[in-house]
């Protein structure tokens, strides 16, 4: 591994064991994915991996306002891996979907007559996206590993590439954009990883998710004010989705290793769904006669806030679906 300007180089089997070590308390359901287009393979010399990052960091910074690199992942055409924004900030990729995700960037223009993929990146891509779904819990569908390409620039609703979307992460990306090409070419190579059973993928055993309703909550070493702020850990955002594996005089553990509480005085309870119709419409209010807004398709995962009449709230959004349409995790 080596390290330069915040960010860390490590090649796929170094990224197995540096993940599995982290710890991370915040909650991931979604694996974005995404080629750069720009920079591409012609601006790649095989030893600038740490000069492109910075580059498109001070472009996401100065030209987007953002105030980090976007993405969490960098993955190069010799395969090589670069850290990017904290894995527990969501991060700056795709609108509507960036809560609960991780997002990978893979240097190139995998647009049909673009750059034509090395298979050391390739493979990569494959392992990174692999380990990540293990580490996290992750089943790898549609549902779960998503393309830009789905999803419209505007209004951050998924419409699976009908009109006003990037091509992103390439028209040639394992076969196709596509949801389809996504299931025939890139979904298998993920299971061959995870394996056909998603019960190996429940890593931990939690009480409930919490969401976290501070602005900015101190992480500490016990379940108390007495107990120091754990060490390098950032204090977790508002509207942060988060594992309690208990809860003990008003706080909660919120990794299962590692002492790391929070108040519980400062979260509520949440709930994760998955949708079981083929098309649920979300509406803006408990009640068909609200207006729908957006719809979900069968399979999508939701954190649910309340209940009411029948009704789910979408958790920290005024958007709701019916009850009966969705089956409690």
């Amino acid at each position: 591994m080596e390290k330069k300007f915040g960010f860390l180089k490590m090649e796929s089997n170094e990224f197995r064991e540096w993940i599995t070590g982290e710890t991370i308390n915040r909650t991931v359901f979604f694996i974005q994915q995404h080629h750069t287009y720009s920079p591409n393979y012609s601006n790649f010399n095989g030893n600038n991996h740490f000069q492109l990052q910075r580059n498109m960091k001070n472009y996401h910074v100065t030209h987007n306002g953002w105030n980090d690199i976007g993405q969490h992942f960098t993955i190069f055409p010799d395969g090589m891996i670069l850290t990017g924004r904290s894995i527990e900030r969501s991060p700056a990729c795709m609108k509507g979907k960036n809560a609960n995700s991780v997002c990978i960037e893979s240097i190139g223009n995998f647009d049909v007559g673009g750059d034509e993929m090395t298979t050391v990146q390739r493979e990569a891509i494959v392992q990174v996206t692999g380990t990540l779904c293990i580490r996290f819990g992750i089943s790898p569908n549609t549902n779960t590993i998503l393309y830009h390409h789905w999803f419209n620039l505007s209004t951050g609703k998924r419409n699976n590439g009908t009109g006003g979307n990037k091509s992103c992460p390439g028209s040639a990306f394992f076969g196709g954009n596509k949801v389809d090409a996504c299931e025939a070419n890139f979904i298998p190579l993920l299971r061959e990883i995870t394996g056909d059973a998603d019960d190996h993928l429940l890593i931990d055993d939690f009480d409930k998710y919490i969401c976290v309703t501070a602005t900015r909550l101190n992480v500490r070493s016990g379940p108390g004010i007495s107990y120091n702020l754990a060490g390098g850990v950032k204090p977790v955002k508002f509207g942060s989705v988060l594992k309690s594996f208990r809860e003990e005089n008003g706080w909660c553990k919120i990794n299962a290793s590692d002492e790391l509480w929070i108040s519980a005085k400062y979260t509520r309870d949440v709930t994760k769904g998955k949708i079981t119709a083929n098309v649920l419409n979300i509406r803006t209010g408990p009640g068909t006669n609200n207006n729908v807004v957006d719809t979900l398709t069968r399979g999508s995962e939701i954190i649910i806030e309340e209940e009411r009449n029948g009704w789910y709230k979408l958790n920290l959004e005024e958007k709701w679906v019916s009850k009966t349409y969705v089956d409690v995790v």
